[in-house]
């Protein structure tokens, strides 16, 4: 059995300190990025983890397995009950982790504030676009003024820096990259851009239809000054420093710029599966050994085994790459 103190390392050197934890895959938005406007079956109850099945996995990746940051994802996290208790007890581990959620901001006005009470450190906030027209195109729903007053609140509730993850796509939104970082400059927001990636349930995605990264940079560099920024590590975002500052915005090219060299990430499901890169087509099952009785070092060691095959890459630019089964709002961001 391998110690306690021995971190997920893959096959490749990369160490993974970095949670990606999925608290349901039930959303209340259905952006056609990502889901059929009739949305989809939902996971079932019993399969879902429980708050105790879902802290004991936290707890065994930050106290056995070196996990730093934990990031709550969804589907829309927010819709999952006791939110708090579960940021709470996550920052009651030792050593203390960082925390973040990654939403869609519709439940933020009422809740950042007991969020931040638990704990919670800062959020990311999906947002396409500030026009109310081209939101319920993108979204199916007419809930523009419950995301922004949701970023309000994050603001108010000192979950800071607020950032905003914005997809943009071909024909609906990709005009609006400038008005939108003017927007969120003027808001104290930081804005980062993010290829859309193959991974929404309708496998409709199309590689020519996407708005790279290169795209976005040109359209902005129409109206902006951008200098691109060092120290950049093991996180996703290229970071561009606006005009003279002290503004910025971030690039997520997962599909044209890679990053998975540095990749320092690991996902748990809802369903209590381990999956070590966003695009992987094989996932480990931690569910079925933690509800037949298995040990915290079981479980830790299944996981290590999980992480140490992990691929170089997600080879999204090979001939034969295949989409994976789940969508991300099964998977988690």
């Amino acid at each position: 059995m391998a110690p306690i103190d021995q971190p997920l390392v893959d096959g490749h050197g990369r160490v993974a300190t970095d949670l990606r934890v999925s608290l349901t895959d039930r959303c209340n938005l259905r952006c056609q990025y990502c889901m059929p406007a009739e949305g989809l079956d939902w996971m079932p109850t019993e399969e879902t983890l429980t708050d105790d099945e879902l802290m004991r996995l936290i707890g065994i990746g930050v106290e056995r397995l070196g996990i730093q940051d934990v990031r709550f994802t969804g589907g829309e996290p927010l819709l999952r009950r006791g939110l708090p208790n579960i940021i709470a007890a996550t920052k009651a581990l030792r050593p203390t982790p960082r925390t973040a959620i990654t939403s869609n901001g519709l439940g933020l006005k009422r809740t950042a504030q007991a969020l931040a009470d638990a704990g919670l450190d800062r959020v990311n906030i999906s947002l396409d676009t500030t026009d109310p027209e081209t939101f319920v195109r993108i979204t199916r729903r007419d809930r523009l003024p419950d995301v922004i007053d949701g970023l309000a609140a994050a603001a108010d509730a000192g979950l800071a820096p607020v950032k905003v993850n914005a997809v943009l796509l071909r024909g609906i939104n990709d005009e609006e990259a400038s008005d939108l970082l003017r927007w969120c400059m003027k808001h104290e927001y930081e804005l980062r851009f993010i290829e859309q990636m193959p991974l929404d349930a309708q496998h409709g995605w199309q590689r020519d239809e996407m708005v790279t990264a290169d795209e976005t940079l040109t359209r902005l560099a129409e109206d902006f000054r951008l200098t691109p920024l060092d120290g950049r590590g093991s996180a996703p975002a290229e970071k561009f420093q606006v005009d003279d500052g002290p503004h910025t915005v971030g690039i997520i090219g997962s599909v044209t710029r890679p990053f998975c060299g540095d990749c320092n990430r690991v996902r748990l499901t809802a369903d209590g599966q381990i999956r070590n890169c966003l695009f992987a087509r094989e996932e480990s099952d931690l569910r079925a050994p933690l509800r037949d009785g298995a040990s915290d070092a079981d479980l830790a060691d299944r996981w290590r085994v999980a992480m140490a095959g992990k691929l170089p890459g997600h080879g999204i630019n090979d001939p034969s790459f295949l989409q994976p089964t789940r969508p991300m709002s099964s998977i988690g961001g």
